[in-house]
């Protein structure tokens, strides 16, 4: 067992937190604008200068649908051991998945994923509560981080893991290894906005304002680091992707169209007339004893525009006039920055436009416009999966069946379908599948249900089957009877 001095464990969590910090400015930056807090930009300086504030809080938010139409397609609906030999749902399978439904991860995970989705990473944290049963908490990318070993780039080194305190005017962190979980806290004044990020010469000497607490730290009961990433679509020397990254800048264009348009509506979008070779109309003002005039002064201009009326005097005077200002201009526009987040982000076209020549589609052209996001989500899961592994893994070892847990480690996710199918479809399918001789519980698999309501089912059907078996005997036995004799009883069988 290799342990971390308090000195070296404090370095790891300055060295940790402040990467964290620059990961959570960027995640806070992507879930604003998921939620469609977005500053406008592009805009010019004196256009800024007079009307920012004016839609400060408007957004067309495109980046909500984008990062939506992913997350809806990824759900955990069943784990399969490849120990397993049974049809049906094993005891051990039974076990793991049903910890995972305690801890209310068929709706909880969905957040988990969304995060990744968003913010390019979210974290899942195995432990056990006092009476030993796995507890599955979902962190996320401001939250957490797991710093992976040089050699490999695989194997969990630390997780990190930290929250706030605001009553107790606490910060708190976390360093697990696979030895040991270190306990921290130190004064929120330290974290300031976004994380302070101090200057290494204070990092050594003051240690970053973290204070060891020995009382609460100690062994980390199962060997290995229970906190778990969940990259989205990761590349090479990147690392993961935010599938709303390439929509922020289009996003922020959409927004500022909208602004000028709604400015040319306010001000040019009916014709105007003006008024030539005449000066402003006055109104005399006379003497209340004699009657004479004695000044002018100018005349209410709202109280004119009420009444529609105008006085002109003067021999040139003249009206002109100029039309409306074209306001689909802008809307044309908008509608191809949408389209090229359509295309870019591989977001089938119906999800983000329902009146551009999307009417009346067929299946097959529906099936053809979603295959782009299909493949995106399938090649989401690829990542996801390992993780959901690691999960279960995590799990088994809670509940202290190491077997189960090496088996959890090459087990099989049971995802929720990626495309979408109407009832006909996956209907007609399954009749030419059974035809083909699949047997039933693939189908069912193949149809979206869960484990345990394939098991349901396949009960249901086996006891269908018995009932069936049982009428037909008894139907096969009363057509063997012989007649009955005279009196109208039946002849004995035996003669």
């Amino acid at each position: 067992m290799v342990l971390l001095t308090p000195d070296v464990a404090t370095q790891r969590v300055n060295r940790l937190y402040r990467i964290l910090t620059i990961r959570a400015r960027e995640a806070r930056q992507f879930k604003a604008f998921y939620a469609g807090n977005q500053p406008l930009a592009f805009a010019s300086d004196e256009w800024r200068r007079e009307h920012q504030d004016r839609y400060r809080d408007f957004s067309d938010n495109w980046c909500e649908v984008v990062a939506n139409s992913t997350s809806e397609r990824i759900a955990v609906q069943g784990f399969k051991l490849p120990s397993s030999t049974k049809s049906r749902q094993s005891k051990a399978e039974k076990l793991l998945y049903d910890s995972w439904l305690r801890n209310e991860q068929d709706s909880l995970s969905a957040q988990g994923f969304l995060e990744s989705i968003i913010a390019r990473r979210s974290y899942a944290l195995v432990w056990g509560d006092p009476t030993g049963e796995p507890i599955i908490n979902w962190k996320s990318a401001e939250q957490a981080m797991v710093w992976y070993d040089a050699e490999t780039g695989r194997r969990r080194e630390y997780g990190f893991v930290v929250w706030d305190d605001p009553d107790e005017m606490l910060e708190f962190a976390t360093l697990y290894t696979p030895e040991w979980v270190y306990k921290f806290s130190r004064g929120s004044a330290y974290k300031g906005d976004l994380g302070l990020i101090l200057p290494e010469h204070v990092l050594a000497g003051g240690g970053g304002g973290w204070k060891h607490l020995p009382e609460a730290s100690g062994p980390n009961h199962l060997g290995v680091v229970p906190l778990v990433e969940f990259p989205n679509r990761p590349i090479l020397g990147v690392g993961p992707l935010s599938d709303i990254s390439g929509t922020t800048a289009m996003q922020n264009a959409i927004n500022l169209l909208w602004a000028y348009l709604f400015n040319a509506a306010d001000y040019a979008s009916m014709p105007a007339r003006v008024v030539m070779g005449q000066s402003p109309p006055k109104i005399p003002i006379l003497d209340p004893v004699t009657g004479e005039k004695i000044g002018e002064r100018p005349i209410d201009e709202k109280a004119l525009t009420r009444g529609r009326m105008l006085w002109l005097t003067g021999e040139k005077s003249s009206v002109g006039q100029w039309e409306a200002a074209k306001l689909d201009v802008f809307t044309s526009v908008i509608e191809q920055a949408v389209g090229h987040i359509a295309a870019q982000t591989r977001t089938p076209p119906h999800y983000l436009v329902s009146n551009k020549g999307l009417s009346n589609l067929s299946g097959d052209a529906l099936k053809a416009a979603e295959t782009g996001l299909v493949q995106k989500v399938l090649q989401a899961r690829d990542f996801f999966e390992p993780r959901v592994r690691d999960v279960f893994e995590l799990i088994a070892l809670q509940l202290g069946d190491d077997k189960m847990a090496q088996q959890a480690r090459l087990g099989v996710v049971k995802w929720k379908d990626a495309e979408n199918r109407s009832d006909a479809q996956t209907s007609d399918a399954m009749v030419k599948d059974a035809q083909a001789g699949y047997p039933f519980e693939y189908l069912l698999e193949m149809r979206g249900h869960s484990p345990s309501d394939i098991s349901r089912i396949m009960a249901m059907k086996d006891a269908e089957t018995q009932r069936n078996m049982a009428a037909g005997i008894s139907d096969l036995l009363n057509a063997s009877a012989p007649p009955p004799v005279d009196g109208g009883q039946p002849a004995p069988v035996g003669g």
